[in-house]
């Protein structure tokens, strides 16, 4: 029976991957609790130890011999032990085996539960952990259901080995996307938390984190770090706006994000359903940096205001609808990016 109960638990690791010590640990705290119910005046000396390599369960209370008893839950006098063990001294210990054959049926069910519920928890401790490593990152996944209620969108997700669902809100789905069962997409992970169902896995498809790791997968360059993404300004579904630099003097930043003939870029707008992706070039000079996340609209002049957190920017009259874009869209999204309060002007009234 022993031999057959520690296979099983051997099985478990292989299988499930949760190491044995763990299981036996488990195991062995219900079956002490369990020993301490059947025997209340003896809770105190229970002992369980389960010995995988002998494949061996010990059960009994363990006391002290004394000369005076302080706590005859825990000791024995002299005069107890040697009735037990004749020639026993004070200082030894002795330890009384239980009747595991009375005790079985409780202590079978105890094990059978904590088996359980140890798989559980260390299955959820193994997602929790696999998947902790991928917060910030993007994983591929595959939609399973779509509430036509709330817009919600059950994802299958996977890292590595372990595979769990995750749910898409209707808040982190880019509005103009329509999913349906079975549809492939990318998702990017805020963050992996404790629940009591397990662990709960947070994903967006509007995050600007989610940008930034596609053009890592479709630019080299940046990836390697001879270009850096300094700043981006999203608003999902529509437009984004992401300001580079280039690390290396040879290398021009926004042609390496574009790449040959646009696919780079394109492969990116399409990943994200036609969201349009302007690409400008970040610098240190504020007049520059403003100037240049205002694109494609033209710029006649920058000036700083005082206050070092505004600008005053003068375009020409036929650019002044573009600067601003559709609902004040181009400018929020240049100020998001850069940083700065912009005030547009056209060149007539300026």
């Amino acid at each position: 029976m022993n031999a057959e109960f520690f296979s099983a638990i051997a099985d478990i690791e292989r299988e499930k991957g949760i190491p044995q010590s763990y299981m036996l640990e488990k195991i062995e705290q219900a079956l002490l609790a369990a020993l301490k119910k059947d025997y209340p005046n003896s809770a105190e000396c229970a002992r369980v130890v389960l010995d995988p390599i002998e494949k061996t369960v010990d059960m009994f209370m363990q006391r002290t011999v004394v000369e005076e008893v302080d706590n005859p839950n825990i000791q024995y006098s002299v005069e107890q032990a040697q009735e037990i063990s004749p020639g026993i001294a004070p200082g030894e210990v002795i330890k009384e085996p239980v009747d595991t054959n009375r005790f079985g049926r409780i202590a079978a069910q105890a094990a059978k539960q904590v088996i359980i519920q140890g798989i559980r928890e260390a299955e959820r401790n193994i997602v929790y952990d696999e998947f902790t490593s991928k917060e910030h990152e993007i994983l591929t996944g595959v939609v399973t259901r779509v509430d036509p209620r709330t817009g919600s969108v059950s994802i299958q997700i996977g890292a590595n080995s372990e595979h769990t669902e995750a749910m898409l809100s209707s808040g982190e789905r880019i509005p103009s996307e329509s999913l349906k069962d079975g549809d492939r997409i990318k998702v990017y992970v805020i963050e992996v938390r404790k629940s009591t169902r397990g662990p709960q896995i947070l994903i967006s498809r509007t995050h600007p984190g989610l940008v930034k790791r596609l053009f890592e997968l479709e630019v080299p360059e940046i990836f390697e770090g001879i270009v850096e993404i300094r700043s981006i300004a999203r608003e999902a579904g529509n437009r984004t706006k992401i300001a580079v630099l280039s690390n290396d003097p040879d290398v021009e930043p926004i042609g390496a994000c574009v790449g040959p003939k646009g696919v780079r870029v394109n492969t990116i707008v399409n990943e994200l359903g036609g969201e349009k992706i302007d690409i400008v070039r970040f610098s240190d000079d504020p007049t520059e940096y403003i100037a240049s996340a205002l694109a494609p609209s033209e710029v006649v002049s920058v000036t700083m205001l005082d206050d070092g957190k505004s600008c005053r920017v003068v375009v020409p009259d036929n650019q002044l609808s573009l600067a601003i874009g559709k609902e004040g869209q181009n400018v929020r999204l240049a100020a998001r990016l850069t940083g700065f309060k912009i005030d547009i002007k056209p060149e007539s009234q300026a």
